[in-house]
């Protein structure tokens, strides 16, 4: 299926880092015309992005197809976020510990920067996201993964579903566990 007005397939699959550092396609409800040339972030003002796009950006719901990677068993609800392969730097030992868990669909990372695009400004936006935001992301990870549970998991759900309907905290402490 194709979308509306545009060429490339509804579904789209990207190659991210799951658990124990193996590769896996995530699946995601294309929102942007096909750019292989292109950034691999996403910046505030991406011409790639189409305005259905936009508006399933928005409220997540081009992350729904990701249930059938939960379904399938590469990927939890919450957990780490998966990365593209061509940030993770395993000799790094925060790359590593985080790629150890299965990766989730949300997580205290995607909380925290769940306006990621904002931050991408410059002329380099992928050297910031490589030196600033993934670093920041991953530690977050991290400290998820120390205090992990089943608490702190609904707490996550619930701050998701908030952010996710504009009710939630733009930024702010990771919820106590």
């Amino acid at each position: 299926m194709r979308m509306s007005g545009d060429r490339g397939p509804f579904l789209h699959r990207a190659r991210r880092v799951g658990e124990g550092g193996r590769p896996f396609n995530v699946l995601k409800v294309r929102t942007m015309v096909e750019d292989p040339g292109g950034l691999k972030v996403t910046t505030l003002i991406d011409p790639r992005v189409t305005r259905v796009g936009a508006v399933l950006r928005r409220f997540r719901l081009d992350e729904l197809p990701q249930l059938l990677n939960v379904l399938r068993g590469e990927m939890s609800l919450v957990g780490p976020r998966p990365e593209d392969p061509a940030y993770v730097d395993f000799s790094n030992p925060l790359h590593r510990r985080v790629f150890t868990a299965r990766p989730g669909i949300t997580g205290l990372a995607q909380l925290e920067f769940h306006d990621e695009a904002r931050l991408l400004v410059g002329p380099d936006p992928e050297l910031r996201y490589r030196e600033e935001v993934l670093p920041a992301k991953l530690r977050l990870d991290a400290e998820y993964l120390d205090r992990r549970s089943l608490r702190l998991d609904v707490e996550i759900l619930l701050r998701t579903a908030g952010t996710v309907l504009g009710r939630g905290r733009a930024a702010g402490p990771p919820p106590a566990a």
